[in-house]
């Protein structure tokens, strides 16, 4: 009996971490977790630097997850 091993492919991962950026322009960012089949994101959070709430949008993907 022989004995072999398999190499199996790695599946792609069902969520991605995303870098979200404040549209106020202050440069305040945060990381958040989202599912790769979705659309990027946009957030309204609050904003400490502007001490208001305003629209965070996804500038890039960080890493698989």
């Amino acid at each position: 009996m022989f004995l072999t091993t398999v190499t199996l492919a790695k599946g792609k991962s069902k969520s991605i971490l995303v870098k979200m950026v404040s549209a106020a322009g202050t440069g305040y960012c945060f990381n958040a977790k989202r599912s790769r089949q979705r659309e990027k994101l946009i957030l309204r959070k609050h904003d400490p630097i502007v001490n208001q709430h305003v629209l965070f949008l996804e500038k890039k993907k960080i890493k698989s997850i």
